[in-house]
């Protein structure tokens, strides 16, 4: 099954500084249809002013993944972690038994990003702070592994939950497949331009969940920038 969401049917929030579009339900955005899909719990697509951000707020037991698609983001948290993330690049946390962070957008321009929860699978685990940059060019074509709950995944960032984020960029008219387990649920989105997943076309920023297939094939219509994650 693939069924395709469409950006303007995703919950809507804008708060001046923070405009953002949920996947799932998230805040004062409610539908009892999107309360997630399998493990994954929230994909917020936000757009956040330049020298504006998110004040120190907590969080816990939630595996927390920052794709950013343009700007940067910077991060401090009571562990006392702080870093830069930029374009492309991506910083999880995790949780665990509780963490206070902040993010702040302090560039020039707006950053725009992903922030994605999945469940954790290890509640109570001691809380960490992860960041990496992932070059575009060394996922032209095909999918590289950004954040992993699997030993295999030793390049990726680490997280506490049985699910993989991948990233692409296709040019128009590449195409690049993933094989899945059909019990599984996986979510992406293409970002800059349309796609087709096994056949079906989807409109840049839309939603695309998939459950019970055995692989997917993605075709770039227009060059794309996809962000996928693959959770039980």
């Amino acid at each position: 099954m693939i069924d395709i969401r469409p950006f303007a049917s995703l919950g809507h929030a804008d708060h001046g500084w923070l405009d953002a579009r949920h996947h799932f339900s998230f805040a004062s955005y409610h539908d009892n249809d999107r309360m997630g899909w399998g493990a994954i719990r929230v994909w917020n697509d936000d757009t956040i002013a330049a020298k504006s951000g998110f004040p120190p707020h907590p969080h816990s037991d939630m595996e927390i993944i920052t794709y950013v698609r343009s700007g940067a983001i910077s991060h401090r948290d009571s562990m006392g972690n702080e870093g830069r993330t930029g374009a492309g690049d991506v910083q999880v946390m995790s949780a665990g038994t509780g963490v206070t962070h902040a993010e702040y957008n302090l560039e020039d321009e707006a950053t725009t990003l992903f922030q994605i929860w999945v469940l954790t699978d290890e509640r109570g685990a001691k809380p960490s702070w992860g960041a990496k940059p992932f070059p575009k060019d060394e996922r032209a074509g095909s999918f590289v592994t950004l954040a992993s709950g699997f030993d295999e995944d030793g390049d990726a960032l680490k997280i506490n939950a049985a699910a993989r984020v991948m990233g692409a960029t296709l040019k128009a008219g590449e195409s690049a497949e993933l094989s899945l387990d059909p019990a599984r649920h996986t979510y992406l989105v293409a970002v800059g331009g349309a796609v087709e997943v096994n056949g079906q076309r989807a409109e840049p920023r839309d939603g695309i969940a998939v459950t019970g297939e055995a692989a997917i094939a993605i075709r770039a219509i227009d060059d794309a920038e996809i962000v996928l994650v693959d959770a039980r």
